[in-house]
Order: C-alpha cells, then structure tokens, then sequence
C-alpha cells in the first residue's frame, strides 16, 4: 500500500504576499480617517505584535482602540480594524505559481498559518483559494504559533495522512518547528535545513 501524503502551506510570505504591508496600516487610517501619522503606525505595530505573540484576544481591535486612546482620535476601533482586514485582503497577492499548484497536486492539501482565523480565511476567501484547500488550520484557533508544537499537531489532526509536508517560507516557524514536529519540510526562497526551492512554481517537481 502507497503512503498517503498531505501537504499544508504557510500563508503570508508562502501562498501570499504583500509588496508593503506598512503601506497596508497606513491605508487602512486614511480610509477611515483621511489622515495618517507615522507614530500611529508605529504605535499600532508594536501593540499588534505585543498582543499577537502573547495569544491576546482580538489583537487587532487592542491595538486600534490603544492607538485611538494614545492619540486621542475620534475613531471607532473596529471600523479601523475592518478597513485594516479590507486593505489586507486587497492589496495581498497570490504568489506566482500558486493557484497552478494547488490545482496539480493529487493529495489532502492545506493552510497553517500564524494569524488570527477570520483574517486568514478571509484572505484566502478574497483570492478564490479556500475551495483548493481541505483544511485550514490558524494559531489563533490552536492557541499556539508555529514553532510550537501544538500547532502542527492540529495541522496533523485536520488533515490524517502517513506523511506530513510542511511548506514556507519562514526558516524557523516553518521549516525548524515543521521538522521538529516530524514533518518533511520546504524552503521557499532558500535557505537550510530542509528541501528548497526557488518558488512555488518548482515545488510540484519537488514534490
């Protein structure tokens, strides 16, 4: 009997790419409030990220309404929030190749990803790409980020199979903690340890 294979893809930096996810924030303050500074931003960032790596709830919305309350803007956290998701969602683009691959490959295929699980979904829901997938598997939802553990092993639960691939793009989320979870592993744009390839568009020949 042939072991069966499934392949799981990280998201942002993988299947998608932003030419300037600054660009992104800054859109997202002038759709809502025609006007930007450069030390919202910056604000913002920091706050996300605070929150984004301690599994805080709902750290988008954290860190507009800090952002509103440090500036004291008149803005409403979560219509900032909703253009920021927009704005992802718009000015994401699906690496080349892609769409081609997902279609080629014969075998269980889907997304784990760092992130929040309605963004995620809703930018693969925005490029048509959510019917290609048989399970998409966000840290949010886990309760843990890539290199944990926890998170490939719920990769592991969504989609059953003997072998597990994990490709990425990011050295130590995908490809150490894909490896360590005992996933087979594949760099994309380079880099060591693990199987790698230049894009996507030479992963089905790798695979």
């Amino acid at each position: 009997m042939t072991d069966s294979t499934a392949v799981h893809f990280d998201l942002d930096g993988t299947l998608l790419t932003f030419d300037d996810y600054a660009a992104v924030v800054e859109g997202a303050f002038r759709d809502r409030l025609d006007r930007v500074e450069p030390a919202w931003c910056e604000h913002y960032s920091d706050r996300f990220f605070e929150g984004f790596e301690a599994l805080r709830p709902d750290p988008y919305r954290r860190a507009m309404a800090d952002v509103c309350e440090a500036f004291g803007l008149d803005a409403d956290p979560t219509a900032l929030v909703d253009a920021l998701v927009e704005r992802e969602c718009a000015e994401s683009a699906v690496v080349p190749g892609a769409r081609d691959l997902l279609a080629t490959l014969d075998c269980p295929l889907g997304v784990l990803t760092n992130g929040v699980g309605r963004v995620q979904r809703a930018k693969l829901a925005h490029h048509g790409l959510l019917d290609a997938l048989d399970a998409v598997v966000v840290s949010y939802d886990v309760g843990a980020h890539k290199p944990d553990a926890a998170a490939f092993d719920a990769a592991r639960e969504a989609l059953p199979a003997d072998r597990h691939v994990l490709v990425g793009d990011d050295e130590r989320a995908d490809v150490a903690g894909g490896r360590a979870a005992g996933f087979e592993t594949v760099h994309v744009r380079g880099g060591d340890p693990g199987v790698t390839v230049s894009g996507l568009d030479d992963l089905a020949r790798v695979l």
